[in-house]
């Protein structure tokens, strides 16, 4: 098997599995519970939050555990709306954002509020004097993510807030930073984050965990109600399994180093893939290096997607959230509806080779020749 889609999920790591192991057949006690195995396990949590919150250069109790970068998102954006309402009116968002973030930006243009959506420049980035062109006094909140789930594109959030808030003292900035966590360092006080999310199962931890980064002092509103958890920002029982395997796969982070080899592996990939005849380039040329988007618009991405699987061969169309529709990414790159349809995301972890690439290019460049477009 060629696993080379990542970006949509990851395999959990060996130590990782191991600790939501212990959490579910030893440790397994609900950590909110006041007995002493309640309280063992309330020590397990605050542990994980420690080593997610260091991670992130935060501190522990900026934390807010979720079930993942979904719910992190929604919480951002219409906590953030919640606690600005009654004298805000308008919230920023870039037009490459993940859909839950576009799609909570968009249920609240539903509700009156006055959404701008920002495109990016030709090279792929959101640019800061385009962000602060649009910010005004009754801006509520600007979300730009860090890394684009697609293209790989980084956007220079610490600017980008910067300029935000020469515009608007007080607006609430935030970043999906889950494609990025991980694999580049991700420091909140660099970016000048007051909201910040990541997820679990992106950096080899299970699935259904997520967090959400919230600045002291910043004041957002909870989404749910009806538990003590979470400084009452998100009611219910903590998912301490994934949560502690979280914990433990951000203690196996070894960024520079796995930076590095993929930006040789997506070096190589690139050069392979690009010397394939109608194979074009989507990712900018400075996008992170564990993110590559190609057309080859001979073919749509669904038929040589399923060519490849037969092949055990994975890669992605685009985000998988979006489940096979159109980019809404790659139009607002101003890429042509052919080209976008026969898009290609292919995503690396520190556990691919030039095996995966190879055998990857070799069964492109044969599809190629061989499938119509249909």
């Amino acid at each position: 098997m060629h696993y080379l889609d990542n970006s949509a999920t990851t395999a959990v790591s060996p130590a990782a599995a191991q600790a939501a192991l212990r959490l579910m057949t030893v440790k397994f006690c609900n950590p909110s519970s006041l007995h002493a195995l309640g309280v063992a396990a309330e020590h397990e949590l605050t542990a994980a939050r420690e080593a997610v919150a260091r991670a992130l250069g935060a501190n522990a109790v900026e934390l807010t555990f979720t079930s993942g970068g979904t719910e992190a998102n929604n919480l951002a954006v219409f906590g953030a709306a919640a606690a600005k309402r009654r004298t805000r009116k308008r919230i920023v968002i870039s037009a490459t954002e993940h859909s839950s973030v576009m799609e909570a930006a968009r249920q609240l243009a539903d509700e009156g509020w006055e959404m701008v959506r920002i495109s990016p420049a030709e090279d792929g980035t959101v640019h800061p004097e385009d962000v602060a062109g649009v910010v005004t006094a009754d801006t509520a909140l600007v979300s730009v993510m860090l890394v684009n789930n697609e293209t790989g594109a980084i956007n220079p959030v610490a600017d980008i807030f910067e300029a935000a808030r020469l515009r608007c003292r007080d607006v609430i900035c935030h970043t999906d930073a889950v494609q990025a966590f991980g694999k580049l360092p991700v420091r909140v006080k660099s970016l000048g984050a007051d909201l910040l999310t990541v997820s679990a199962h992106k950096v080899h931890a299970p699935k259904g965990c997520g967090a959400l980064y919230v600045k002291k002092g910043v004041r957002i509103l909870p989404r749910q109600f009806g538990g003590e958890q979470e400084k009452r920002l998100r009611g219910g029982t903590e998912a301490l399994p994934s949560i502690a395997a979280f914990g433990v796969a951000c203690g196996e982070f070894a960024i520079a180093e796995n930076l590095e080899k993929v930006a040789a592996l997506h070096a190589y990939a690139k050069e392979k893939l690009l010397s394939i005849d109608g194979v074009v380039l989507n990712s900018p040329e400075n996008a992170l290096p564990y993110v590559l988007n190609i057309s080859a618009g001979r073919v749509r991405s669904e038929t040589i997607l399923h060519f490849l699987e037969e092949r055990e061969i994975y890669v992605s169309s685009g985000s998988a959230c979006a489940k096979g529709k159109p980019s809404h990414v790659l139009s607002a790159m101003g890429i042509d509806k052919k080209r976008a349809d026969s898009a290609l995301r292919i995503s690396f972890s520190k556990y691919n080779t030039r095996d995966d690439v190879d055998a990857l290019a070799n069964a492109i460049a044969f599809g190629l020749k061989t499938l119509a477009y249909r």
